[in-house]
This record gives C-alpha cells, sequence and structure tokens, in this order.
C-alpha cells in the first residue's frame, strides 16, 4: 500500500490542486498520478538550481500555471537564482515573468468577468412571460416548463454556444381546473324536518365564505384530487402538530388539521409535507389541510401567514396517493376553519382537482464552450416553478443569472479562444418536485462526470431583496475554490466598491458531509459516485444564497420586487472563478 491509498477521496483532490494536477477520475487514478507526481517530485530541499529550470523550460504556458502551484516548497533563495536564470534566458523576463511575480508575492491575479444587469432582468422578463396564464409558474411538466427550456436554448445559442435539450420521464402532477374551500353557515331552514339538506343548493339562505385560490390557499406539490361539498358535513380534526402521537385515525374519512410550528425550547417542529401525507394516507384520510403559522408571519400581509405552496416526496410512496386533496391554507384561515367549523355549526366544502398517477417530461438546456480537455465546469441553475406564482427569485433569479453568464462567456471565447476546460452552462426542470432535472442528468452522465467534472456551481435564489438586505453567502465543499472566491471577493470589492459596499459578502467552506440536499447541487455532490468502490466520494460544488425573500413560493414572488443589480454579485464573481479556472 502506498501513502496515498489509506487516503480519502477528498485529501487525495486536495493535494492533486495543490500540486496544480488534474483532480478528475475514481480514486485508483487519482493515486496514480499522485504516485507518478511524486516519483518526479522536485519539491524538495536539495533541487538544484539546473534542475528547476530545466523543468521550467520545458512547460507551455498553461503548464506553466500549475507548475507553479507544484513548486511553492522550494526554498526562496533557489526559486530566486532560478528565476534570473530563466529571466536571462528569455531575454529580459517576458516569458512567464507575470507567473513568477504572482508566485513570488504568494497571491493570484483574477481577471473579473463583465455583467449586464439590464440584459439578466431581460432575461427574467422573459421567463415570466411564458408562465401559466391564470396561476403565472412554470410547473413541471406543463408546457410553460418546456416552453421556458425551449426559450433558455435560444438564448444559449444566439450567444454563440452551441446548445443541447435534454429530456426526462419522471413522475408528474397535473393541475386541473376545479379548486375551492368554502365555509358555510347553513341557513335558517336547513336540517329542519322536511325542510332541504343543510348547505345543499336547496338551502337558499345559508352564508358562504369563498376563499380565494392562491391566496387563501395553495395545493401543495403531488396531492391527489378530492370534492368534499359542504352538504356532506364531512368531519374535521384538529391533529395539532400532526405528530405521530395525535390520533390521525379519528380523522378518518375526513378531513384532517395541522398546524406548520416551530417546536417548543428547541424541540422539533411540524414534520415534512412527505411525512405528514403518509400519515394521511395511512389513516385513511380524504383531505389534509395545513396552516402555516410559523414563516411570512406578518411580513407580507399584517396579522397573517400567506400559504406557500411545497412538494412531498412521491418515491417515499409505494402508491400514488391518488384520492386525498393536500392544501395550505394562510393562518387566518385556519383560525375561521378552527372557530366557525370545529367551535360551531359551520361546513366546510373542499375540491381539490390535481391527476398524480402519471409519468410526464421535463426538460434540461444546455450550453457549451468546448476545451482543450475533457475535465468539465458545469454552472446549473432550476428554471422551473412552483405553480402559484411567478417564481421572480425562485429561481427565476438564478436562470437569468446563467444566461447571462453564458452571454459573457461567448463574448469571451471570441477574445480569448479556446478554454483549457469545458464549460456547461445548465438548467433544469423537475427542482421543485423533488431535483429531477439534476439527478437525472447525473445520472445519464455519470460515467463522463466521475471521470471529468471538476466543479458544480449552483444557482439556486442568489437574489438579494433591495430592502430586506441581508448579504450573499458563497459557499462550497472545495477548499482550493473557496480560496479562490477569496481572492476574486477581494479584486471586486476593488473594482466594484458600490456593490460591495451594498451587499456584504461572505465566503464559508463546508464539509462534504454536511451539505444539504435541497437543490440541485444535492445530485453533482452525493448521486455522482453512487455505486462506485468508494462510498466517501464526494462531488466539488460552489454555492450562492441570496437573503429577503420573504415572499417563498407564494403568489407574491413576482416581479414587483425584483433586485437585478444583485444578481451581478454572484454573476460577477462565480464567472470570474471559471474564467480563471478555464483559462488559467
Amino acid at each position: 500500500m502506498t501513502q496515498w491509498s489509506s487516503r480519502k477521496v477528498d485529501e487525495l483532490r486536495n493535494e492533486l490542486k495543490s500540486r496544480g494536477l488534474p483532480v478528475s477520475g475514481k480514486k485508483s487514478d487519482l493515486i496514480s498520478r499522485l504516485e507518478a507526481a511524486s516519483d518526479s517530485d522536485y519539491g524538495h530541499e536539495d533541487v538544484v538550481e539546473g534542475e528547476v529550470f530545466s523543468k521550467i523550460s520545458r512547460v507551455s504556458k498553461i503548464e506553466f500555471s500549475s507548475l507553479i502551484e507544484g513548486i511553492r516548497g522550494i526554498p526562496t533563495t533557489v526559486l530566486a537564482v532560478s528565476a534570473i536564470v530563466l529571466i536571462g534566458g528569455t531575454g529580459g523576463g517576458i516569458l512567464f515573468g507575470d507567473d513568477l511575480v504572482n508566485w513570488m508575492r504568494g497571491s493570484t491575479d483574477y481577471e473579473l468577468i463583465d455583467f449586464d444587469s439590464n440584459q439578466t432582468r431581460a432575461y427574467a422578463e422573459g421567463l415570466v412571460n411564458l408562465g401559466h396564464p391564470e396561476w403565472e409558474g412554470r410547473l413541471s411538466g406543463a408546457v410553460e416548463e418546456e416552453n421556458a427550456a425551449q426559450s433558455i436554448k435560444t438564448n444559449f445559442s444566439n450567444s454563440g454556444l452551441p446548445s443541447t435539450l435534454e429530456e426526462f420521464e419522471i413522475p408528474i402532477y397535473y393541475m386541473g381546473t376545479e379548486f375551492d374551500l368554502t365555509i358555510c353557515q347553513p341557513g335558517a331552514v336547513g336540517g329542519l324536518f322536511g325542510g332541504p339538506t343543510p348547505c345543499s343548493i336547496a338551502d337558499l339562505n345559508r352564508d358562504e365564505t369563498e376563499f380565494i385560490h392562491r391566496e387563501d390557499y395553495v395545493v401543495q406539490g403531488y396531492s391527489g384530487s378530492v370534492n368534499i361539498p359542504a352538504s356532506s358535513n364531512a368531519q374535521v380534526v384538529d391533529l395539532g402538530m400532526g405528530n405521530e402521537t395525535e390520533d390521525w385515525g379519528s380523522a378518518a374519512n375526513g378531513i384532517g388539521l395541522v398546524w406548520l410550528l416551530d417546536g417548543e425550547n428547541g424541540g422539533p417542529g411540524t414534520e415534512s409535507n412527505t411525512i405528514l401525507m403518509k400519515r394521511a394516507q395511512e389513516n385513511s384520510l380524504r383531505g389534509l389541510i395545513t396552516i402555516n403559522s410559523r414563516q411570512n408571519c406578518d411580513e407580507l400581509v399584517a396579522d397573517d401567514c400567506v400559504p406557500y405552496s411545497k412538494s412531498l416526496d412521491i418515491t417515499q410512496f409505494d402508491e400514488r396517493p391518488y384520492d386525498i386533496g393536500f392544501i395550505m391554507v394562510s393562518r387566518s384561515v385556519g383560525e375561521a376553519i378552527v372557530d366557525q367549523v370545529l367551535g360551531g355549526d359551520a361546513m366546510l366544502q373542499l375540491q381539490v382537482d390535481v391527476d398524480n398517477q402519471d409519468d410526464g417530461y421535463i426538460h434540461v438546456p444546455c450550453g457549451i464552450i468546448e476545451g482543450e480537455s475533457e475535465e468539465l465546469i458545469v454552472i446549473g441553475a432550476h428554471h422551473d416553478t412552483v405553480y402559484n406564482g411567478q417564481g421572480a427569485v425562485d429561481n427565476t433569479a438564478g436562470t437569468a443569472t446563467v444566461q447571462e453568464m453564458a452571454r459573457q462567456f461567448g463574448l469571451l471565447q471570441s477574445e480569448l479562444g479556446k478554454p483549457e476546460l469545458t464549460i456547461y452552462f445548465c438548467t433544469w426542470g423537475g427542482e421543485e418536485g423533488g431535483l429531477w432535472g439534476s439527478k437525472e442528468w447525473v445520472k445519464k452522465h455519470r460515467a463522463s462526470l466521475q471521470d471529468n467534472l471538476r466543479l458544480y456551481i449552483n444557482l439556486d435564489m442568489n437574489h438579494v431583496d433591495a430592502e430586506r438586505n441581508s448579504g450573499l453567502t458563497l459557499q462550497g465543499n472545495s477548499p482550493a475554490d473557496v480560496k479562490h472566491i477569496e481572492g476574486i471577493v477581494e479584486e471586486f470589492v476593488k473594482s466594484h466598491p458600490e456593490l460591495a459596499d451594498k451587499y456584504e459578502i461572505s465566503v464559508r467552506q463546508l464539509e462534504s458531509a454536511g451539505l444539504s440536499y435541497n437543490s440541485d447541487h444535492g445530485p453533482f455532490v452525493y448521486d455522482l459516485f453512487e455505486g462506485s468502490d468508494d462510498d466517501e466520494e464526494y462531488g466539488m460544488t460552489m454555492m450562492c444564497y441570496g437573503s429577503g425573500s420573504s415572499e417563498y413560493h407564494t403568489y407574491l414572488d413576482n416581479m414587483d420586487r425584483f433586485n437585478e443589480e444583485s444578481l451581478a454579485v454572484s454573476g460577477i464573481i462565480y464567472g470570474s472563478l471559471v474564467r480563471h479556472l478555464a483559462w488559467n
């Protein structure tokens, strides 16, 4: 066993990066590369000037940049003499002079890319205009998502990038047209002997409060269909926070209410949609209503919490729950149901029209800049949204940023020529329903990605609200790239002081095993080496999170508060990282 065999993959890759060597491939490839480098190691104390000069004189400009990283351990006096020899032999130090200066001062010069915020807004408006004519979203499986993918592909092509469009078949839910939530107070004659059924059409003086779809209630992803008329007087049961100790069985054939709350004294809060729906299915509920009491409260609407749409993990169900209607209501609507239905003689009407039994297609457009090597950087964002809003921040913002970055790199390629690394700009359908686009794309291209993926950059909600501004966070599990980002941020502060002063930038290095699986970086980190010999292998990623989007997944996430200026921060910084890696 060599000294490298016992190392983890992350450690091997970091060692390769520190030597300026490629980091792609399986663990055995990484070990072989390090063993070969060790056999010809020149980074030790007894290196003589002639050996260093011999190595330097044989390398190309690209190779020299890697060599600089590999010889940082050589004594300064030796390198100084070598530099003099090199300068003397190249007519005054023109060749490789900048690299030597950068090495001697221990820093790297970064070139910042350009970024047009106005063009980015135009991309965003183009996507929003493709939304559903009534509900405004770009739901996966719907024509609006497909049209968005086609538009993005066209924009990649217009930027001078060869483009592809792949589609993947996944579990889909389709929104129908019939949705209703109503509280009915029976009329004076309803229920009298021989009279009409309470809250039926014949109960003429009944009093109905009909709530507004998207504003007062929203359907949850992968809900089933149900039609419960008020006249059926279905039982409604308050299940508290919906934990396993609640009497779910008491709501069988009826409607269960679950309050979305944070746990007290640090305890667990209400569990996920997936867990709640499984309990509803196991206990034969017909309807499930969650009441928002913990998110965006009093921020968007005074004295209320606006409902939002979240999906459930449909892969956790042996049978898709086709006959259970699942919605979320605002806090005020939930309180009205409790007061008037549970605490009075009113009746609840619930109709949800969703087909969750079929599979359908989502789409992944990519714009491609081919490099000299197959080593690959992927920049991605999801272009789908929840059904109930434009998704201006989540994630029209990220998708527009990727399109503007692609346009800038099309211009860069014409200026700088072919890069060393290959660059993919991709957007994913199916994120909101379970990261389907990125998962299926990684699965399809896994063999190539295992060998060649250098870095995945994810832009999901990289937007900062102008009024609720608490800055941006740039983070990832790639130590070398985090260091690059720190250097690029320093250059950004000098070159764009007006943006740096306005938007605080935090940079964080994260452990691979501690990364979340809540956006499209997840498949690139955790699924990339699925089934490989070493289960400790992780893909490398960098991400950006903005701040201030209280409208998350609500009907209010629209262009009214869109702040395209804030997208320049992550666009420039991550674009400059890609430029540095691909052309340096």
